[in-house]
């Protein structure tokens, strides 16, 4: 915590101070990347808040519901988008960031902060809300354990999205019309092998129509990384999310140990 409160009083000297103050802001967030700041619109598309300046932020670690794309009633969408808005809108933000700090779109990757909020944490009052499900990037890590803790009460609560059928933790045998989608799958892993540097997570015994997670051959660092070898998931029951594929059956394709939460 002293590190926070010294990198805040660093960003105060700097005249980057927002709403937020260093009490509101987890160390998992990083240090203040933009200060006292408001923005003009939320992008709908992409998760996206707009600054009076012309700079775009990505809202990092969190996914907003999209109605039809997540074949999903529209009604979910328009009351996340109005939450950000009323939390957002008129406000002055604060946004943290670590590296990378900006995506191939120059857009800013931060954690966002307003102390005219209740939870001045924007991701987490959007999660705990049920506003928004919890999407970790494979290069990124940050607040993955915080942000999953308060989905978890959220959908245990059936708060927000979580009261509808289109948003329920799917079982790896029910995935048949969810092609194409953003889906969490919570399942015991069957077996799990490596096979020309790809891995290959198998929830049923037949590999060729039952679901499966696949790690491609460059994404292996990430877990080589963070001392995960994928094998060591068989017999394990967990939680992944991302977008579900159809090749010899349903398949989820990770890239990140970060995507995987360990089910007790």
């Amino acid at each position: 915590m002293f590190k926070r409160v010294w990198l805040w009083g660093v960003a105060c000297g700097l005249g980057l101070c927002g709403a937020a103050d260093a009490a509101s802001m987890p160390d998992c967030a990083g240090p203040v990347e933009i200060g006292n700041v408001r923005i003009v619109r939320v992008e709908r598309s992409d998760d996206v808040l707009v600054l009076r300046d012309g700079r775009a932020v990505h809202m990092e670690g969190i996914r907003f519901p999209r109605g039809s794309k997540d074949r999903a009633p529209s009604a979910i969408a328009e009351q996340a988008y109005d939450a950000i808005d009323a939390m957002a809108k008129g406000h002055d933000l604060t946004i943290a960031a670590i590296a990378p700090k900006e995506d191939r779109y120059d857009r800013v990757r931060g954690q966002v902060f307003s102390g005219d909020n209740p939870e001045p944490w924007l991701q987490m009052a959007l999660v705990k809300s049920g506003m928004a499900r919890v999407d970790i990037a494979p290069d990124r890590g940050e607040c993955a354990a915080e942000l999953y803790a308060a989905e978890g009460q959220a959908r245990a609560a059936r708060t927000g999205l979580w009261a509808s059928p289109a948003y329920q933790v799917r079982t790896p045998d029910g995935l048949g019309g969810d092609t194409g989608t953003f889906q969490i799958v919570e399942g015991t892993v069957l077996s799990a092998e490596m096979k020309d540097g790809r891995a290959y997570l198998d929830f049923g015994p037949d590999w060729k129509t039952d679901f499966t997670v696949t790690i491609a051959p460059e994404d292996m660092a990430n877990f080589r990384g963070q001392g995960v070898d994928p094998r060591d998931y068989q017999g394990k029951r967990i939680r992944l999310r991302g977008i579900v594929q159809q090749f010899n059956g349903p398949e989820i394709e990770i890239a990140s140990p970060k995507q995987v939460e360990m089910v007790e």
